[in-house]
Formats: C-alpha cells, structure tokens, sequence
C-alpha cells in the first residue's frame, strides 16, 4: 500500500469522469503562517498544535487537538457556551462502551481538561436546541435536560422517539433539528434488498419491503415526548444511508451525503468487474425534499457515465435505466465508496469569505485498493464552495492526512466522522478509530 502506483490513462480518464465533483485543493500545509494582523481571530484564541495533530490544512489554517482516546467519536454537539458533546460508538463485539462525552476547556488552552461522561448505550446522532441535548441510539431518540451552567444532565432522558430499527446493516441514526421539527435518518437493513443479502445473483425483493420503515428520512416532532417509528412520519425514501445529513441555514433546507451501495462485481462478476466495483457507484449528494424518492435499492448513480441506472437486482445490466429515470438525481457526486458520515454548512465569520455559506464533508474512507481509485481512498474533509442554494465547481480537499500511512480501514491512524461549528466560527472533527476531536483555526496568511 505504500509504494508507488503509476495509474493506467484509461483509468485515469475514468476517475476523472467519476470524480466530476473534484478539484485540487490549495496544497495543504502542517505549519500555519501567523501574520502580524491575524484575521478572523482573537487573542483569547488558543494556540495550535505544532504538527496541527498530524493532519495537513491548506495554507492560514491550524488545528489544536481537543482531546484524544475518547472511543468511537461520531457526530458532535455544542452548547452556547463553547461545552462540546460527543456521541460514542460502542463497538460491536461489546469491548468499547458508547453514550455521551461531555468536553469543557477550562483553561483556554484548548484542550478538554474537563470531561465526563453519561448515557448507558452507544449511538451516532447528537443536537443541541434550547436547553436540551437530544442524542440518538440506535434504536431510538432521546433528549437530556442540561442548565446553562452545567455541563453534564442532572437527571435521566426522556425518550422522544422509540422503536426504530436496530438491527442488520446501517443502524446508525443522525440527528437534524429545524424549529420544531427533527429530522432523523433511518439506514437500510441490507446493501441492496436481496432475498439473501450480498448474495451471488439473488435477485432483489420488488418492491423492496424494508422502505416503510427504512431506508429514508423520517420527520418528527421535537419536543413531542413519548412517540413511535411509524411510516406515516416518513419524509423521503429510496435513501440507502444518509448518516451526512445537514440543514442549510441560508435556504433552511434538508441536504444529505449518500453511503452507495457495494459488491457489484462480488455478487455479479458477469457484469462488472473489479475496476468496475472501486469506481462504481458514485456518493451521491441530495436536497432532500417530502415525498420524494431518491432510488435506493432500484437505481444507483453511475458517475463515469454520469446517470442513474438500474441495478442489477432489478434486471439492470450496467446501462440500462429503466424505472430510474423517475429517480430524483444527485445535485453533486463524489468518488464510489468514499463513505460520507458528517457534513456542515459553515455559517460562522471566523473563515475567509471564500468559505461563508459553503459546505463541509467528512468522508470515512474507502476499503478499495487504491490503484483501483486514481482519485484517492478520502479519508479527508473536503469543502464544496456554494451559491444561490446549489454546490458551486467541484470539491476542495480542506483537511487531510488522517489515515497516516496505510489508508485501509484497518490501519488507517484516525477515520473523519462529523464536523461541528464553535460558537466563535471554528470547526471541530471527529474520528471513531483513533479517537481524536480535532478544532481547526484560521490565523491568516491564506486564501
């Protein structure tokens, strides 16, 4: 994995055509120039680590590592304050415990030399709103009651939404909280609804029964204690994993990042190939809007030929469309198998104008082998530039370098899961396999 690969042209034209979201970034840098008049700064700001934690930020840009070992760090939350929430992962064979970590600087060197930790299950999503920490395990939503002052809750959850599905694949559930309305989003149960899951030729179950209750975005109320899974809260369907999921304050719109499906050559060798399977199919970027349906498990998104085809379940050879041509269509794409956790809208001023009202995507990383995917594995944070309501261009890698020398899933160092905005603009990363929260700065002397 470390050695050099010299890319075929062939592949190379393909992965471009794939990667039509790209863009090279301003060459990132792991020292960060300070000029004489900082922008977008304060002298209250906390100085940066010497290395920027290991990861590399373009030019202006710094990181202080928050705090590091915490466990399987997925989404964040913070409070007016400046306290940061972490919502942990509990691994799967029971060794790591998950719930809540609850970070506090009470120095100002910007590291969390304060921190506890409640909640008894692991879980993904978490949201701040009014005075109350709304937190989301696999199989339910619930919100905890914290005074401003304080840092942890002084008494139990109350179990806003119960009953959803905890079980197979994709059981992580994301929080996103508009007025009195919380969207959450509910993975599917399979990759690709087969009668026998990843399965060799095992056609798909038409219509796939998992929709009513999976694979979508289901709208509920917030402060409603005491509700039900139900079909009739569903908002859009035909989404396959939308764990990167994010409102947009400029046009208060839902949007989110899709984890593609897999095993395309696995499970049908006779129409695609290996390089067939690292480049296909594309993630997916959505507005997400009610009543919608958005393709999953009938269409995937091919993004060499830049169209939604049908799958191979369903009769699909690789070119033909079919049913899919009534599938809503991506309004952006990013190269296969990049696996996309956590996105943000920057709304704060503490970045360069070139960043105000853009968009931030955490990308988990890719199990492919990297001469399959001339655009890279991702484990990075990339910013898509953004204008009247639509991505702008294609995307920016912002933050890299996570994975260290071996970007697999396995010996990857650290794995980007979510991004959350300080109050004082800067931007917290989160990484569930080393487990560090990175803050990012800019001191000037950039773009």
């Amino acid at each position: 994995m470390e050695h050099k690969i010299v890319v075929p042209i062939a592949l190379a034209i393909l992965a471009a055509c794939a990667d039509s979201s790209g863009v090279t970034a301003p060459e990132p840098s792991r020292q960060a120039g300070v000029p004489d008049k900082p922008s977008g700064n304060t002298a209250d700001d906390p100085p940066c680590d010497a290395d920027n934690g290991r990861i590399t930020l373009p030019p202006g840009f710094c990181a202080v590592v928050v705090a590091e070992n915490v466990g399987l760090a997925r989404h964040m939350a913070l409070k007016p304050n400046g306290d940061l929430y972490v919502a942990l992962n509990e691994s799967r064979d029971g060794t790591i415990s998950g719930g809540v970590l609850a970070l506090r600087d009470t120095d100002g060197d910007g590291k969390a030399d304060l921190q506890q930790r409640f909640g008894s299950d692991g879980g993904n999503g978490i949201a701040w709103r009014n005075g109350f920490l709304y937190f989301a395990p696999n199989d339910r939503v619930e919100r905890y009651a914290i005074e401003p002052d304080a840092l942890v809750p002084a008494s139990g959850p109350q179990v806003i939404v119960s009953g959803m599905p905890d079980t197979d694949d994709h059981i992580s559930k994301t929080i996103v909280l508009d007025g009195a309305n919380m969207f959450v989003n509910v993975g599917s149960g399979s990759n690709s609804c087969q009668v026998l899951d990843r399965t060799d030729f095992s056609p798909g179950i038409d219509p796939c029964p998992e929709l009513p209750v999976r694979a979508g975005v289901w709208r509920y109320l917030a402060d409603a204690v005491g509700q039900t899974h139900s079909t009739a809260n569903r908002f859009a369907s035909e989404l396959r994993n939308m764990v990167a999921l994010a409102l947009n304050p400029a046009d208060q719109r839902l949007y989110g990042a899709q984890n593609g499906r897999d095993q395309l050559f696995d499970n049908w060798s006779t129409l695609f190939d290996e390089r067939d399977d690292a480049l296909l199919p594309a993630e997916e970027l959505f507005r997400i809007d009610e009543g919608k349906e958005y393709g999953w498990p009938y269409c995937y998104h091919d993004g060499v030929r830049n169209t939604k085809v049908l799958a191979p379940e369903y009769g699909g050879d690789g070119k033909i469309i079919g049913r899919c041509s009534s599938r809503e269509r991506p309004i952006a794409e990013y190269p296969a198998h990049w696996a996309p956790l956590g996105m943000l809208f920057y709304s704060g001023a503490q970045f360069p104008e070139h960043y105000h009202g853009g968009l931030f995507i955490a990308f988990h990383g890719s199990r492919f082998d990297p001469r399959l995917q001339p655009a890279g594995p991702g484990f990075n944070v990339v910013f898509v530039p953004w204008r009247n309501d639509k991505p702008v261009g294609r995307y920016q890698v912002f933050a890299d370098d996570f994975a260290g020398g071996d970007p697999t899933p396995t010996g990857a160092a650290h794995r980007p899961v979510a991004l959350a905005q300080g109050p004082d603009g800067s931007l917290y990363i989160s990484d569930d396999k080393g487990g560090t929260i990175w803050r990012v700065f800019y001191r000037g002397g950039g773009r």
